[in-house]
């Protein structure tokens, strides 16, 4: 069967012979297919190659807090969804050592706002990440800060957004206070680490470098997942 090149390096397409049905395939993580992914018609299975993830990309949020309805462009897009199929991983550049990825069929994932790439299944929206993409991942159908999990060597940080207050007596929100980034916080959760145990814990106060910390609201609170690398000190 012909690849779809641009996909080549995601995605993975199997002939459909021994084919049981799709409920019994879905610990195999594979999805049986017998549609159309970028407009290209699809006998077999796919999944994800590499240390790619397929995410089925969650519904587009159609109403604004206030109650308005969205609609085409307006509406918000969500980059989180339920993983698909994962790939078998990559090792690691310096030591060789096999990094399998740390989600699984099934989970809720939440990445990053320009992460991966997005295709469509019959006519259905999925984006294919890189494991590095995921920020946190979650069971169930809401992600809570009870149910969310950091990954590997990241860290869920809660950041103190404060107000601050123009020279003329302006308060200004978190929105529109641009001068500087927060980059101090409470640790939240820790990923296991990838070799080793990891250097903080939860509760411990820390300082990460400013602009490496990726936004993540939960239950409507900001929160920054930032990689241990990125830690600077903790207090």
């Amino acid at each position: 069967m012909r690849l779809f090149e641009p996909l080549m390096f995601l995605l993975a397409l199997e002939g459909a012979r021994g084919f049981t049905s799709i409920a019994t395939k879905t610990q195999d993580r594979q999805l049986q297919l017998n549609l159309m992914i970028d407009g290209m018609k699809v006998e077999g299975t796919v999944k994800a190659a590499n240390n790619f993830i397929l995410v089925k990309v969650s519904d587009a949020i159609g109403q604004s807090e206030g109650g308005i309805l969205l609609a085409g462009s307006a509406k918000v897009q969500k980059t989180e969804g339920t993983v698909v199929s994962v790939g078998p991983g990559k090792t690691h550049p310096e030591t060789g050592e096999p990094i399998e990825i740390s989600v699984n069929p099934g989970e809720g994932v939440v990445y990053g706002k320009y992460d991966g790439t997005v295709i469509e299944i019959d006519g259905v929206k999925h984006a294919l990440i890189r494991d590095d993409d995921v920020l946190v991942k979650y069971t169930g159908d809401e992600l809570t800060i009870e149910s969310a999990e950091v990954i590997r060597d990241a860290v869920l940080v809660y950041v103190d957004q404060k107000e601050s207050q123009t020279e003329g007596g302006l308060v200004l929100t978190k929105s529109s206070n641009t001068e500087n980034r927060q980059s101090t916080g409470k640790v939240v959760k820790v990923g296991p680490g990838i070799f080793g145990d990891m250097e903080v814990a939860p509760g411990d106060n820390i300082k990460f470098r400013e602009y490496f910390g990726n936004e993540v609201v939960i239950s409507g609170e900001e929160y920054s997942v930032v990689r241990e690398a990125n830690i600077l000190a903790k207090f």
